[in-house]
């Protein structure tokens, strides 16, 4: 049976979001969520996760661009253990270089008016490079 996957663009302000499908190896963003209180916001996380029913999450994993990491390298780490100890399910790591850069590209002028797009769209772009990769 294919798999549905949550894909997570973590950041220290927000949490991009996308939802993709293992067959099609394609993703949507899906939407931005905001730090509660300097923490993930754990409940529409989960509301997200009942809505969705996913098999699984990925999470995208900055890697700095001499391959060494960073303190956000260490921050995602720490959201997927998390993220796999609060809901149960099993959680990926997905090299996320330059998905906002790409994401930026693809988005263009909508960008400009709304910068919150970015991050869900960088999370379907970490989604379909984790699919690329199966």
């Amino acid at each position: 049976m294919p798999e549905t996957l949550l894909g997570f663009d973590y950041g220290t302000h927000k949490i991009g979001v996308a939802v993709g499908q293992e067959l099609t190896g394609t993703a949507n963003p899906l939407t931005v969520l905001n730090r509660v209180k300097d923490q993930p916001d754990w409940d529409s996380i989960r509301r997200l996760i009942e809505e969705w029913r996913p098999q699984g999450l990925v999470v995208g994993l900055p890697i700095g661009p001499d391959e060494k990491e960073t303190p956000m390298t260490q921050a995602a780490r720490k959201f997927a253990r998390q993220l796999e100890g609060r809901f149960g399910l099993p959680v990926h790591l997905a090299d996320e270089r330059l998905t906002s850069r790409e994401a930026w590209s693809r988005i263009g002028g909508i960008a400009t008016r709304d910068v919150t797009r970015i991050d869900s769209m960088a999370a379907k772009l970490i989604l379909e490079t984790w699919f690329s990769s199966l």
